[in-house]
């Protein structure tokens, strides 16, 4: 597999957003009420993920590192802005639909995160496949999350009633604890198939989670990450 669709496939499968990483959890549970919803968010959140990881990694070495983090934060600002008029402009009702959670892209840990751990240490064509990858992971994760949590609780996959007429939907998945629990369910088929999420790595010690995110993985994380690292040497 070359490197470009390795990075695609990271962003889909081994590194999903959504149900790997747990990333970006506040737009996910809120607009994920319906299928049109989640692609909207899931398509404006890969363009602007795209375009900020090249033009981060266009721009990399030219950013003082003191002022680096602020730099990243005014590229993913401007970039939301853009992807905001425009759908002002052409999905009104879209753009209604989603409300704040469209200018609240540019504090999306996603993006943020993969600007510094990745988009800042490569160049412009890596970038540009590692936020295609993360943009489609998200996208696929909040748009299955969106497809049960709209046909069961409201029998209507996309805005179209799907369910018999009999059916008596779940209106509690529509709500906000609705979201909670279609995720969990959601992530305990996938533990129970052996697909862990990240956090479920940290929480045995098993997991290594690397340099992004070495702060916040405790001493015990750290120790295993280099037994690991020397185990592979």
């Amino acid at each position: 597999m070359n490197s470009s669709m390795e990075r695609i496939y990271n962003g889909i499968v081994k590194e999903n957003p959504v149900f790997i990483m747990m990333l970006g959890m506040c737009p996910c549970l809120a607009v994920t009420t319906s299928v049109t919803n989640a692609i909207g968010m899931g398509v404006s959140t890969t363009a602007v993920l795209v375009a900020s990881n090249v033009v981060i990694s266009l721009v990399r070495k030219i950013i003082p590192d003191e002022v680096r983090l602020p730099a990243e934060i005014v590229i993913v600002a401007s970039l939301v802005t853009v992807v905001q008029l425009i759908m002002q402009a052409y999905f009104v009702a879209l753009n209604e639909s989603l409300g704040v959670y469209i200018p609240l892209i540019v504090v999306n840990c996603i993006i943020l995160g993969r600007a510094e751990a990745y988009a800042m240490k490569n160049d412009v064509f890596p970038s540009l496949f590692d936020g295609i990858g993360m943009g489609l992971g998200f996208t696929i994760g909040i748009t299955i999350l969106a497809f049960f949590r709209e046909l069961l609780g409201a029998g209507t996959v996309a805005g179209f009633r799907v369910m018999p007429s009999f059916y008596k939907p779940i209106d509690m998945l529509v709500k906000a604890p609705g979201a909670f629990l279609v995720l969990g369910v959601i992530i305990m088929v996938m533990n129970a198939w052996g697909i862990s999420s990240r956090q479920a790595e940290l929480v045995s010690g098993d997991g290594c989670v690397g340099c992004a995110a070495a702060d916040s993985c405790g001493a015990k994380g750290k120790e295993n990450c280099e037994k690991k690292e020397e185990a592979k040497a």
